[in-house]
């Protein structure tokens, strides 16, 4: 049972990899709000599509790894 965990979570660490390196470049408007520019603070920006179906996918393989890492540390 453990190495069926333990395969399933190195693939979860790979997509989860993949995931956040195909989102969007949201640092830069944190940089921005930073720097006083508070127009990306304030924006009402809503994402979409795409873009929103692969932050809803990268909060439940967060969700999924944190709990099959917990579940094998418990073991």
């Amino acid at each position: 049972m453990e190495n069926i965990l333990e395969i399933i979570l190195i693939v979860i660490s790979i997509l989860l990899i993949t995931l956040v390196l195909l989102q969007s470049n949201k640092a830069s408007d944190a940089g921005q709000i930073v720097a006083g520019n508070t127009e990306a603070l304030f924006g009402k920006v809503k994402e979409r599509g795409s873009q929103l179906f692969i932050t809803r996918l990268t909060l439940f393989l967060g969700l999924l790894f944190f709990g099959i890492s917990l579940a094998l540390f418990l073991m």
